[in-house]
């Protein structure tokens, strides 16, 4: 059978004076972790490159690889914009990415549109989350007094805690219902859900929301790093959750 081919959104550098490479343009990228990831299981990684600025041309539209490809893994990366979400940024520093958001809005409601499913990975949780009109945290520690801390700069992927499973969802079904040790590399976290979801995982110690899934299209997100994890860390074998996804876009792709 012809190999998986799955979209990954990717990141944006944006124009910057003070950079050595390519300071006036815009720069796309993936980390090499999620590209290994989706690998890992056989299938094609494929970055989806951005169709709006100064120097596209052509014809081709999200559509086009929503219909190409058979599913979309959304990244992790930088803040979400508050606007996306209607409210105001609390501090200059957590203005996200408007022009990321926009990009991966878009990614979103077209792969759904075309019967893919669509997996998203700490900000792809909380863009999943605003692009069905949730809303966010704009940071955890902030506007969540006590919470544990989820983003540590300097253990980055190596800061660990618990989440606990949530009975009778899929998730439950996929790696098991209880207490399981995930990464943490995250300020913000969803606020309120998104209409038509439902959470499957939660930080115990604090409530806050570590997984997310559609009640009825194909659309799952986790808020930890699935790509980060390595068994001789003792944190939860992800395996399953990329099978389930793939498996998704193989349904798919007979469609």
């Amino acid at each position: 059978m012809e190999r998986l081919r799955i979209g990954i959104s990717a990141c944006f550098f944006h124009p910057d004076g003070e950079r050595k490479a390519a300071p006036s343009k815009t720069l796309l990228w993936i980390e090499q972790s999620t590209a290994h990831w989706v690998m890992s299981e056989g299938a094609l990684p494929v970055m989806v490159p951005s169709l709006s600025g100064k120097t596209f041309r052509g014809e081709i539209t999200v559509d086009d690889f929503a219909q190409w490809l058979d599913g979309l893994v959304m990244h992790g990366g930088a803040d979400v914009w508050p606007g996306s979400y209607g409210e105001q940024p609390l501090r200059p520093e957590w203005h996200g990415d408007r022009v990321r958001d926009e990009y991966e809005i878009a990614l979103v409601k077209a792969f759904v549109a075309a019967g893919k499913p669509v997996f998203g990975i700490c900000r792809g949780l909380q863009l999943i989350n605003v692009a069905h009109g949730g809303t966010l945290y704009q940071d955890i520690s902030t506007q969540k007094p006590g919470a544990l801390v989820h983003r540590d700069a300097a253990a980055y992927d190596l800061n660990f805690h618990q989440v606990d499973i949530l009975p009778d969802s899929r998730l439950a079904g996929l790696i098991g219902t209880g207490r399981h040790k995930i990464n943490s590399v995250h300020h913000q976290g969803i606020k309120d859900v998104a209409p038509g979801f439902r959470v499957e995982a939660v930080s115990p110690v604090d409530g806050v929301i570590e997984a997310i899934r559609h009640q009825e299209d194909w659309i799952a997100a986790v808020q930890w790093h699935p790509e980060f994890h390595r068994p001789e860390l003792g944190v939860v074998d992800d395996t399953p959750l990329l099978r389930d996804f793939l498996e998704a876009a193989r349904r798919a792709r007979k469609e």
